[in-house]
């Protein structure tokens, strides 16, 4: 449920901080208080679309932040894990900012996510049933959804197990399509894979190669200013004449003779020594690379063409002798594949086969449960649209087989072999008709309603939002669409905006929205209605700003009746 709300400079909501209980909690207040506001904020918070509309005048950015606790549903918990989301206490801080710039950041316990992760797990927590939400409903391809949201356990788990199965028969699909050339493609395809592999087969490439040669270029086209520097080294060290070697000995020696006067003394002794030995080292190593030093040009001129060949497939092939390479080994594996085109199509046709047929029998037990879960579906709906004063409508939920598949050639499809949609006969000795075509704003409403009361118990939805529903009706219906959005609240947290006085008096909760005009700027102000307070709001509800005897002993009626409702649900008899 929403337990917190934070808004700071959103629309005409400069600062606004909210709590919310348990039960139903209504909204009220003159048109264009900012009630709906409230609620876009909470939208916004579930994923919905940001914009820099949102942000107040003047503003740099607007603030929204909402802590919810939840229930531990499978698909949360998943979901929560996947992105790596630690919820203590299943608590939620949800956090959103809206820069004016049109840039957002959502947080969810501190971790930054990506609208789309704040939309899949805000679905899990919040459900907004808007004025214009019914339209879901004249949809047919929704109906199917609808349908499966009201099934059971083993349909949501067999359903999962078809996606997979048909995900991969897709893939398949796809790959079969693909080895399905025309002979002349196929031939080009063969003869160009063909000239690559013995291109670079023929090249015989080897790891670090080309370093090396770089490396064997470089002493090669150096070799005089190498041989001056060795040359030069070898005789200031070991010359004919008096030596670098021979004064550094001279030097050692002329030490070793004090070396026993002084510690110190001793100590130069021995660095001396070391460096005689050393330098001694030094000369025997440059002496050997100058004896092993030869300048070969035909060496070098093959090294110069080898890198030109490496380069020439560099350009061809890749940045790296290692891209080289791994292309050889793609392009030889699918000249394999070519070379032996008709083995993998009876393959991949022997796969599809089977996995098709897998999907069809999955397909079917799930058709068979929806048709089931629908009689169910259908007896419930007539349960609450009878509440609802809707006791002459007809409801059936009709099904048809998809339409055969261009590319699997089997009636199947994301959903498996059905089609389903909603129809509906309103008036007594009409026919079963469409739903989309023959209902009205007021019964699609009526409606909705009865399935958000049906599919609130098994969604496991927390905090259920209805924006207006109720708009459009009066007298009996209105007290039913009271009673009906009450009955929802008692499982799950409902916030409701709305116009009916009918609904408020059956509120557990009252928020009354208004705004004020202070120094040219408008500011949205909210405040918890107590019981004395609350007869006066329906009063207002009821007959607009002039108050009356009568309209506020309605209002005592009507809180009186809403108080004997709420009893008998808690204690029925």
């Amino acid at each position: 449920m929403l337990e917190s709300l934070k808004i700071k400079d959103f629309a005409i909501i400069e600062d606004l901080s909210l709590d919310f209980r348990k039960g139903m909690t209504v909204l009220t207040g003159e048109t264009g208080a900012g009630k709906s506001i409230i609620i876009d904020a909470v939208g916004l918070l579930a994923g919905g679309r940001g914009s820099s509309e949102f942000v107040r005048h003047g503003s740099k950015k607007c603030i929204l932040e909402g802590q919810f606790t939840y229930k531990p549903t499978e698909i949360l918990s998943e979901l929560l894990k996947q992105n790596e989301i630690e919820a203590e206490e299943q608590t939620l801080l949800i956090q959103r900012e809206i820069f004016s710039s049109g840039r957002n950041v959502c947080r969810i316990n501190g971790s930054i996510v990506t609208i789309a992760i704040l939309k899949e797990i805000g679905s899990q927590l919040i459900d907004i049933h808007g004025q214009n939400e019914h339209q879901e409903l004249m949809v047919p391809e929704n109906h199917i959804y609808l349908l499966d949201y009201f099934g059971s356990k083993e349909l949501a788990v067999l359903k999962q197990d078809y996606a997979v199965v048909y995900k991969e028969l897709r893939r398949l699909e796809r790959e079969r399509r693909n080895w399905e050339f025309n002979e002349q493609e196929l031939a080009q395809r063969i003869d160009v894979l063909k000239y690559q592999v013995d291109e670079i087969s023929a090249a015989k490439l080897k790891a670090n190669e080309e370093d090396e040669l770089k490396e064997e270029e470089q002493k090669l086209t150096n070799h005089q200013a190498i041989v001056e520097a060795l040359s030069t080294t070898y005789s200031l060290l070991q010359g004919e004449e008096l030596s670098g070697l021979d004064l550094v000995g001279q030097a050692m020696e002329r030490m070793q003779g004090i070396s026993e006067i002084d510690e110190s003394f001793k100590q130069i002794a021995d660095t001396l020594s070391s460096a005689f030995f050393q330098l001694q080292e030094v000369s025997s190593d440059v002496y050997s690379e100058m004896d092993q030093l030869e300048y070969d040009e035909e060496r070098l001129n093959e090294i110069e063409e080898r890198l030109n060949l490496i380069q020439q497939l560099k350009r061809k092939y890749g940045h790296s002798i290692d891209d080289i390479l791994t292309h050889y080994n793609q392009a030889e594996a699918e000249l394999e594949k070519l070379e032996n085109r008709e083995d993998q199509v009876d393959s991949l046709a022997q796969k599809t086969t089977a996995l098709r047929q897998e999907a069809l029998q999955i397909a079917e037990k799930l058709s068979a449960i929806r048709k089931r879960t629908a009689k169910s579906l259908e007896t419930s709906i007539l349960e609450q649209l009878n509440q609802l004063y809707m006791e002459k409508v007809k409801f059936s939920v009709q099904f048809k087989a998809v339409s055969s598949s261009s590319d699997s050639g089997s009636k199947l499809n994301d959903n498996g072999m059905d089609k389903v949609e909603f129809h509906v006969a309103t008036n007594p000795g009409e026919p079963l008709k469409p739903l989309s075509k023959v209902a009205s704003g007021g019964e699609l409403s009526r409606m909705m309603l009865a399935m958000k009361t049906i599919f609130s118990h098994s969604q496991g939805i927390t905090s259920i939002i209805f924006d207006e529903v109720d708009t459009g009706v009066s007298g009996r219906v209105a007290q039913a669409i009271a009673d009906k959005i009450h009955s929802v609240a008692s499982h799950s947290q409902v916030l409701c905006i709305t116009h009916l006085p009918q609904v408020a008096a059956m509120a557990d909760h009252h928020l009354y929205i208004r705004k004020e005009v202070n120094e040219d700027r408008t500011r949205t102000f909210v405040e918890q209605i107590v019981k004395a307070d609350r007869t006066e709001e329906i009063a207002r509800m009821l007959s607009g700003e002039e108050l009356t005897q009568l309209t506020v002993e309605t209002a005592e009626e009507l809180l009186k009746l809403a108080d004997r409702k709420k009893k008998t649900a808690k204690n029925p008899a």
